[in-house]
């Protein structure tokens, strides 16, 4: 196994792409900490890995919250693996200044992985070294018509701000690197990139035709979040069927 002996801990591990992340490190031996605010989905989710022979628990986690990072990090000080996967989509706001979304944005997506790191850089760096994995997006390398500009934004944020902690915490032992999803399938907040008709206006700038998977995305993060990317930090992984290639 992979990850045998690591705590691993997954923002939005309740749902979509945080849930198949979750399940998959734990079926590599990761301790698993589901972190969401959806409470009943989370637990849900925590249970299912548990009932499938993996290691589990959950943590209710607002990620906009520095205290709540805190509690977590009191919690299990024992984590040597942080995906920050939570945030919310850019399609469903149609104005795309909407000053109130991208405060929002910001708070979800760029905020939370920064108190993540916060908090858990100093404990990795501590306990000798950890691994930093953050999910961005194909829409934090270049700019769409189709989100709010604080989702672009963001994920362009989200982009730098990991490399900022891959060069500046190597020393300490500690890898960071960004996995960029393109299409996949709708999110719970998705709006505009729902719509059938803007996705087939999507899919034909995709080389290879099709949505990406949520599995294909949790294994980006596996590799990554193991020794198997050992010499690897600072490091953006596109899993996006070729869309930033064409």
């Amino acid at each position: 196994m992979k990850l045998a002996g690591k705590t691993a801990i997954v923002t939005g591990g309740a749902w979509g792409m945080g849930a198949v992340t979750a399940e998959l490190l734990a079926s590599e031996g990761a301790d698993v900490v589901v972190a969401d605010v959806l409470e009943d989905e989370g637990r849900s989710q925590a249970e299912k890995i548990a009932a499938n022979g993996g290691k589990s628990s959950f943590h209710r986690l607002d990620v906009t919250e520095d205290s709540a990072w805190a509690e977590l990090a009191a919690a299990r000080p024992d984590a040597d693996i942080l995906v920050n996967n939570a945030g919310i989509s850019g399609s469903g706001y149609a104005d795309p200044f909407d000053l109130d979304a991208w405060h929002n944005l910001m708070a979800i997506n760029v905020t939370g992985a920064f108190l993540g790191c916060r908090h858990f850089v100093p404990k990795m760096a501590a306990a000798g070294g950890g691994v930093i994995v953050n999910i961005s997006s194909i829409s934090g390398v270049v700019g769409q018509d189709v989100v709010h500009h604080g989702y672009n934004a963001s994920k362009g944020a989200i982009r730098v701000l990991t490399k900022s902690v891959a060069v500046r915490h190597a020393p300490e032992g500690i890898r960071a690197n960004s996995v960029h999803p393109g299409l996949m399938p709708p999110m719970r907040t998705s709006g505009a990139t729902a719509d059938p008709v803007v996705r087939e206006r999507m899919l034909r700038r995709v080389p290879m035709a099709r949505n990406g998977r949520a599995d294909e995305v949790a294994k980006a993060v596996l590799f990554l979040a193991s020794d198997d990317s050992s010499y690897c930090t600072g490091v953006e992984l596109y899993v996006d069927g070729g869309f930033l290639a064409s």
